[in-house]
């Protein structure tokens, strides 16, 4: 569900919105391409040209031309920015932020967030999430996946519920908690380096 407001911060306008000002904002040093944009939100470039001429309005991001391209990025100096970044991060952010944060542990083969901030995520109604729960798939270096959900929990304010499970359990159907799973959202991370979810 990406038209209407979003259960995880319904005071925007939809997911889209606040997919795109995530990923603007949570890059604070990146400039993107509106086509590059509509990408990775899944989104037209028209309704991400809209969102971000608002943004621009609201002073929380800047624009630029080169060429036939508008480059958008994160304004510094807006007054808006910092906080809009916070309250993003602390919303849609799990999911920059996790896939961010395990893509250099060795051993994780893909992870998902599931559970109530995935549900939210997806469109469904309920309170607002105090925990993430992330599911990993391989057989990671367990200090480094320690250090990388540290990391992700002081950045996102709230904790991270990490459950293990080898590629060969997700592969299988029987087991109860994987079962579980499949009938409620997930959300992929992108952990490799080339930004895909392997596995």
């Amino acid at each position: 569900m990406k038209s209407g407001p979003p259960p995880l911060l319904p005071l925007l306008r939809s997911r889209i919105q606040a997919e795109v000002l995530t990923t603007v904002l949570l890059a604070p040093e990146r400039e993107w391409s509106l086509t590059e944009l509509a990408g990775v939100v899944d989104a037209s470039v028209a309704t991400v040209q809209r969102e971000m001429k608002r943004a621009e309005e609201a002073g929380v991001v800047v624009s630029r031309k080169l060429g036939n391209a508008r480059l958008v990025r994160a304004d510094p100096g807006g007054v808006l920015t910092e906080p809009l970044t916070e309250l993003l991060l602390r919303s849609f952010g799990p999911k920059t932020v996790l896939s961010d944060s395990l893509r250099d542990v060795r051993g994780v083969d893909a992870a998902y967030l599931f559970g109530s901030w995935a549900a939210r995520y997806e469109g469904q109604r309920g309170p607002v999430p105090h925990d993430i729960d992330v599911l990993v798939i391989g057989r990671p270096d367990r200090d480094q996946l320690d250090d990388a959900v540290a990391e992700a929990e002081r950045r996102l304010a709230r904790p991270v519920q990490t459950t293990i499970r080898r590629a060969s359990w997700w592969a299988e159907a029987d087991d109860p908690f994987r079962a579980e799973i499949a009938q409620r959202p997930i959300v992929a991370l992108s952990v490799d380096a080339d930004g895909e979810v392997s596995g």
